[in-house]
């Protein structure tokens, strides 16, 4: 039978479907906006493999071509590996509902989720959030859901929900916001420099929407009416936990005097390693848990430290912001590099700009569409000290790049302004935190030193929390271990003026809109702060670009005059490449981009095709090429592909009795154009141009 709940939502109905489709899977649910159908199911696994003890979550959001009714391009015709859109929505779909599962539930669950119809103007990401958790929540699977999504714009200084393509193209705000009924718990998005303020104001617009839709699912979940899945909690050995306390709660607490990431890992791990030894006979079962029960007293400690004492691991206060070191210039080859050190977190940004030929070119359900400015982030296992998988990207590095990449565009100048296309690349040398935000830093340097005209520099700064009950304290600039025993990451990236990415993820049930508005003013300093030590080292872009970067131009012609650049079969405009050594890009609106390995071949390019679109004007003196010889006159080529004739009584101020006694084929000289009669033929005169 099929259960269907609805909830009106900015201008559309968002509709909850299920009974009628993947009747097998634990849950199952087509969500429905407009023309916009996203479908998600969520199984879990009713056997825990032998030895776990962590709970394994996989979110797959996968995009369908026939929902836009399209045929995947290349020779296979169908989807193969995901995109780096389906990675980031599969990890955004994560986030917020990984938080919510019951702590004892250690079993597999695998959530799918198809694109299965895109109207191409309402954007299906957030639905993805709201399908999973749909599906969840009538499952049976022991969720602490339901969660809502919703994507927030501003136009005209009006808050919409969930706009459409077009519109978050105008907004200055592009925002996906996640939470329960009780809060948020879920942000992710950029915006143009927009306030502190306006940031809160759109969290707690885009929450009572969430509100409603979470009302929604739990409408749905009661008409299903499902029972609950069926376990075997997991269960941490209360003994083995007295005993580790017993024995090694000293050696736990003692690790506080490591400041160094190394030192105090090493620390932690001879006593792991040492429990393992001294109680596996006594708990052979479960000896296992151990790591988890050592790591669990430590992050207690630190807790514990940081809210009854101010103290934090390394030993700064909330808002002390790591010691910070910067290099640029430091690859010769490189059009723009830079290093970026905040304590033990070290970026390398470095910044190729390329040709309008280098765009990336995109073609998926959303329609066809070029990137160029693209941030490519790399995290070696080195980074931390550890050997490991490396060559291909993960979802992670994926994630880490967008972010930065979001951080930037608002920054980036307009192609119109700066036709190159630009790629930035962050090599993570060292990480102890924070290294998504270490790289807006370096590829903000970077850009500066390779002479990209940005609008402003941009930082960006990472911030912790730690909530009992009523105490917290908000950290900046958190390192590895703060992240992993914290309630919660919080990234902000801006210019001095306001902020220009976000990300949030809470793993508590939410924080309340003080709390926030106090960790946005501490992450605004920081911003601040690191900007300031940034602007004392590169104040401003570079005014030259690197002598090994291409050199461009963009020219404008009359449309009409393309296919006389372009040539019978490309043929013109291929000499023209041979000969200057320039590529040439020309759009529909007579938009001709030149990029050359020198000044020289770019002008050449130039002149040729201004020749060729130019008009020849009456009165005007021109410097031409002798292309052939007549016993009546010279032929002489004046523009590229436009000749004139010099009659023999105007060859010179003097009689000429032979043309060869004046000018050769290959000499070039000044004439003034005197006639162009009705069939365009064109008189010259080297007479009067002497």
């Amino acid at each position: 039978m099929s259960i269907e709940c609805s909830v009106e939502v900015g201008r559309e109905k968002l509709s909850f479907n299920t009974g009628y489709l993947a009747k097998q899977a634990d849950g199952a649910v087509a969500v429905s906006y407009g023309e916009v159908v996203v479908f998600a199911s969520a199984v879990a696994s009713r056997e825990v493999k032998e030895g776990q003890d962590f709970f394994p979550l996989t979110v797959d959001y996968r995009e369908k071509f026939y929902a836009a009714g399209k045929i995947p391009g290349g020779f296979i015709k169908r989807e193969s590996r995901p995109s780096d859109k389906e990675v980031l929505t599969s990890r955004l779909t994560d986030r917020p509902i990984r938080p919510l599962f019951s702590k004892d539930f250690i079993s597999e669950v695998q959530i799918i989720i198809y694109v299965l119809s895109a109207d191409q103007k309402n954007q299906h990401d957030i639905f993805a959030i709201n399908a999973a958790s749909a599906a969840l929540s009538i499952s049976g699977i022991p969720f602490k859901g339901p969660v809502g999504a919703v994507r927030v714009g501003r136009l005209g200084g009006q808050w919409i929900v969930n706009p459409t393509f077009a519109e978050s193209e105008e907004s200055d705000i592009d925002l996906v916001v996640a939470g329960t009924k009780k809060a948020v718990t879920m942000i992710e998005g950029s915006s143009k420099n927009v306030t502190e303020d306006d940031m809160i104001a759109a969290v707690e617009f885009a929450h009572r929407q969430i509100i409603k839709i979470c009302e929604t699912q739990e409408e749905l979940a009661k008409s299903v009416n499902k029972p609950p899945v069926e376990y075997d909690p997991f269960i941490i050995d209360e003994k083995l936990k007295d005993e580790i306390k017993n024995r090694y709660l000293t050696k736990i607490d003692q690790l506080s005097k490591y400041r160094i990431k190394h030192e105090r890992e090493n620390a932690k791990n001879a006593i792991m390693d040492t429990a393992k030894q001294e109680l596996a006979e006594m708990f052979p079962e479960t000896i296992g848990q151990a790591a988890g029960i050592i790591d669990e007293l430590d992050g207690s400690f630190v807790r514990a430290r940081i809210l009854e004492r101010g103290e934090r691991a390394d030993g700064r206060g909330m808002s002390d912001i790591r010691p910070i070191d910067i290099m640029v210039g430091i690859l010769p080859r490189a059009h723009g590099s830079a290093v970026f050190t905040r304590g033990e977190t070290q970026s390398l940004g470095i910044t190729t700009l390329g040709s309008v030929d280098d765009v990336q070119r995109m073609d998926d359900i959303e329609g066809e569409g070029e990137k160029h400015f693209m941030l490519h982030y790399h995290f070696p296992p080195f980074s931390v000290g550890e050997t490991g998988r490396h060559g291909g990207v993960g979802r992670r590095e994926i994630g880490h790049g967008i972010l930065a990449e979001r951080a930037l565009e608002y920054v980036i100048p307009h192609e119109d302004d700066f036709p190159y296309t630009i790629r930035q690349v962050s090599e993570i040398l060292e990480s102890n935190g924070s290294s998504s935000m270490a790289s807006v830093c370096s590829a903000s340097l970077s850009l500066f030193n390779a002479g990209v005209p940005l609008k402003a520099a941009v930082a960006g700064i990472a911030m912790g929390l730690v909530m009992e009950d009523d105490r917290h304290a908000v950290l900046s600039d958190i390192i590895g271990l703060e992240d992993h025993l914290g309630d919660m990451d919080f990234k902000v990236a801006g210019t001095e003026e306001g902020i220009t990415a976000f990300q949030m993820d809470i793993k508590i049930q939410g924080i309340t809109p003080e709390i926030m508005r106090s960790a946005l003013e501490q992450a605004k300093q920081g911003r601040l702060h690191i900007l300031g030590i940034m602007k004392q080292i590169l104040p401003q872009p570079e005014k030259q670009l690197s002598p090994y970067a291409p050199k461009m131009k963009t020219i404008k012609i009359n449309p009409e005059k393309i296919g006389a650049v372009i040539g019978p079969g490309g043929k013109v405009i291929r000499q023209i490449i041979d000969e200057t050594g320039a590529d040439i890009n020309v759009e529909d609106d007579g938009t001709v981009t030149l990029t050359g390995p020198t000044q020289e071949s770019v002008e050449r390019a130039e002149q040729y095709i201004m020749g060729l679109t130019e008009e020849v004007e009456i009165n005007r003196i021109y410097e031409g090429t002798v292309k052939r010889l007549f016993e009546f006159g010279a032929m002489v080529e004046i523009l590229p592909g436009k000749e004139g004739l010099i009659h023999i009584s105007k060859l010179d101020t003097k009689r000429v009795n032979k043309v060869i006694d004046v000018v050769k084929i290959g000499d070039r000289v000044k004439v003034k154009v005197i006639k162009i009669d009705d069939k365009g033929r064109i008189d010259l005169s080297r007479k009067d141009a002497i």
